[in-house]
């Protein structure tokens, strides 16, 4: 047996075991039902800069939450706007515009006797999503998050985005079953304590803010937790490739930032699929090609159960979930996807093209803007 075959061999075995690990606790997971009859008052804040058609359709959704619940639209000029929905303009200077928005919104707005929520105009809300990140919230927790869902793919490309984030482990229901410290994370939905939304204030020049954010939660003992309902993303047609290769390359330059330790295990352990299978095809060893044969099972089991895990329920809309028939599949364009995007990251290590602007990374995501602009900006 050749050095690479043992190597590859090696990589498959704790590949597989990781998937394998993962599996077993999904399995022993349940779709966890969102909280029923919670009222508590909510302020539902909306940042957004340029909103699309298909973001405005979401402001407009109604909200079926049981309890009083405002929507700020926070943004730089008022879109076309759902009646009872509210604007507060907003043009930010700092890095992280969005955290810039959150910022001036607490600043000016009545929080106290309400539990904040911070939802992109990307996802739409529910009823359910509101419950599922307000309950935790008044019952403790120092922070809540939904997994990003995305529904309606209707291209290769979307269907990669979709394939990520529900059917690999990057899903963020997987993510929080094999979490070991700090929670994942994800800032496209979050519910905010006081404790929360005062570390917030140190993170309008970090990228990653939802990574940070929970980092220095879980470093003073504060609870994350995660909510019952997913955050819909409604997708459509993506324009180009391009487009979630950019921000999933982007990801993984947070990833390093942040979590430095973690960023070799995206080619060992989140997206080791495809190199393997290559690898067994050319090196023609029957014992490596079942065993790459046996991780594509275990990979495929774990996309199916996550499938069953992340079917929401109630979409908005006309919006139709591909489920289960897309998890066989589109696991592996979302490995694809991410791997490509990985090694897209070496090129760029050290700094982040963000919104037009060139900053350097400095450790927790911190953003320096860099000058002359290495874009072609000002300078």
């Amino acid at each position: 047996m050749s050095a690479l075959v043992l190597v590859s061999l090696s990589w498959v075995v704790l590949a597989t075991g990781f998937s394998g690990v993962a599996l077993a606790r999904l399995l022993r997971s349940r779709r966890t039902a969102s909280p029923t009859g919670t009222k508590v008052p909510v302020l539902l804040l909306r940042p957004v800069d340029a909103p699309t058609p298909r973001e405005l359709e979401n402001l407009a959704t109604p909200i079926d939450y049981a309890g009083p619940l405002e929507q700020v639209v926070v943004s730089p000029y008022r879109p076309r706007l759902a009646p009872g929905v509210r604007w507060l303009p907003s043009d930010p200077l700092t890095p992280n515009r969005k955290v810039g928005h959150l910022l001036y919104a607490l600043e000016v707005l009545q929080t106290q006797g309400r539990v904040v929520l911070a939802v992109d105009a990307d996802v739409a809300v529910t009823g359910a999503l509101v419950e599922g990140l307000a309950s935790p919230v008044a019952s403790g927790a120092a922070l809540s998050t939904a997994a990003p869902t995305p529904v309606g793919p209707e291209d290769g490309a979307s269907r990669a985005m979709a394939g990520l984030l529900r059917y690999t482990h990057h899903s963020f229901r997987a993510l929080d079953a094999m979490s070991a410290g700090a929670k994942a994370v994800c800032g496209k939905a979050l519910g905010l304590s006081p404790v929360a939304m005062e570390a917030l204030k140190d993170l309008a020049d970090h990228i990653g803010e939802d990574l940070e954010l929970s980092k220095r939660l879980h470093a003073r003992g504060l609870e994350v937790a995660l909510s019952g309902a997913p955050a819909v993303v409604p997708l459509g047609a993506v324009e180009s490739w391009g487009t979630p290769l950019a921000r999933f390359t982007r990801w993984m330059q947070v990833l390093a930032s942040h979590r430095p330790a973690l960023f070799p295990t995206v080619p060992l352990l989140f997206t080791p699929t495809l190199p393997l299978v290559l690898l067994a095809g050319v090196l023609g060893s029957p014992l490596l090609v079942g065993a790459v044969a046996g991780l594509v099972t275990v990979r495929t089991l774990l996309a199916l159960r996550l499938a069953v895990l992340s079917t929401p329920a109630g979409l908005p809309g006309s919006t139709v979930d591909t489920g289960l028939p897309y998890a066989l599949t589109d696991w592996l364009l979302g490995e694809g996807l991410l791997l490509v995007a990985f090694l897209c990251s070496l090129w760029q290590q050290g700094t982040v093209t963000w919104r037009g602007r060139t900053y350097a990374l400095q450790p927790g995501g911190r953003m320096v803007r860099v000058w002359p602009e290495l874009s072609g900006g000002p300078g």
